[in-house]
């Protein structure tokens, strides 16, 4: 099983997707998380990434493919989430060229919906509440990354609604409203 898991910053892709993760065996691919493990370790990518990261930027496609092929050809589980990937249109088409190339091919693209208010209040909380915020935890980064969202990710929605793929799960319910409704969408895979 390999899908993706679709929608803007702090829409909860990342809890969603560690739900997945468990109860289905699945790896779960997030490439800010590749990115920052790159940061934490220091290594060159890392350090090129954290100055472009640190300003809501995106990094580029060639090394966000490179770090997903490898992955992908690891074995262990019974399949992949994609966690804040692809980004944009080029994105999607290479990676399904990339699938295409392993001899796999994507099962389902889940978008999380929620509105850009909620999301800058969440990623505030985050920020004050929790031990896990990050760097770019912050209404202004998370503004830009909301901007780049719905000037470029957004843009890929008809790609994957022309596959059949794409379907809409919202994401203002609870935790575990949103979990339900995934689970009755990857009952038909």
């Amino acid at each position: 099983m390999i899908i993706i898991l679709f929608g803007p910053p702090g829409a909860g892709k990342g809890t969603q997707a560690q739900r997945l993760v468990d109860k289905y065996n699945l790896k779960q691919l997030s490439t800010g998380d590749m990115l920052r493990e790159a940061i934490a370790e220091g290594s060159e990518l890392g350090k090129k990434a954290s100055s472009i990261m640190d300003r809501g930027e995106l990094v580029s496609d060639d090394i966000i493919l490179s770090m997903i092929r490898d992955k992908l050809k690891e074995s262990g589980s019974d399949g992949f989430i994609f966690d804040g990937f692809p980004r944009n249109l080029e994105q999607a088409q290479a990676l399904d060229k990339l699938l295409h190339e392993l001899k796999l091919s994507l099962d389902l693209v889940i978008e999380i919906v929620v509105n850009d208010e909620v999301l800058i209040n969440r990623i505030e909380n985050r920020a004050r509440e929790s031990k896990n915020a990050r760097n770019d935890d912050n209404e202004e980064v998370l503004k830009n990354r909301l901007n780049i969202y719905h000037k470029t990710t957004e843009m890929i929605k008809p790609y994957y609604l022309k596959q059949r793929k794409l379907c809409k799960i919202d994401g203002m319910r609870s935790i575990e409203q949103v979990s339900s409704d995934i689970e009755g969408h990857l009952i038909n895979i």
